[in-house]
């Protein structure tokens, strides 16, 4: 169950006219935390971030499920039930039994996979599937969103980070 400040981050990025990847992130970040602070466990940071869009596309974010071919059909096919859950008025009560296994089954799992190594690696994974050109828009898209101070303290920690490493 999400919290309600992750939801609430999530409808301010909505305001602000973010993209439903961004209001996403709320929740792969809440899942995150939950990883931290021994909540539970997962086995991967692949499967952490799963978990966290699959909460989001149940608390209604728009979040599209995967392209064919890039992931099996049955996680295709959870996604689109995921996005059935979020878009239903009345919400359905999960089951509690399947409720405690998966819980269960997720504190017998280590903690490394929110480690910043982790994350780390999966983000470079991630991005080394994708062009420059995809990257550069993509990059160029969330500039637009930022507003005017939001750029500016981008500029200056880009500025920091590149003295930083020239040093």
């Amino acid at each position: 169950m999400p919290e309600q400040e992750t939801i609430k981050r999530a409808r301010r990025d909505a305001d602000e006219g973010k993209s439903p990847s961004t209001q996403a992130g709320e929740f792969v970040h809440q899942e995150m935390e939950h990883i931290r602070h021994g909540k539970h466990g997962a086995r991967s940071a692949k499967q952490a971030i799963a978990i966290g869009l699959s909460e989001a596309r149940r608390a209604g974010i728009k979040v599209k499920p995967p392209r064919k071919g890039t992931t099996s059909s049955a996680t295709r096919r959870k996604a689109e039930k995921d996005s059935e859950a979020g878009s239903r008025t009345t919400k359905k009560r999960p089951s509690a039994r399947r409720s405690r296994a998966t819980k269960s089954a997720l504190r017998r799992e280590g903690t490394s996979a929110a480690s910043s190594t982790a994350l780390s690696r999966q983000g470079h994974a991630s991005a080394r599937k994708r062009s420059a050109g995809e990257r550069s828009a993509s990059a160029r898209r969330g500039a637009a969103t930022k507003g005017a101070a939001g750029r500016s303290a981008a500029a200056k920690k880009a500025a920091k980070t590149r003295a930083r490493r020239a040093a």
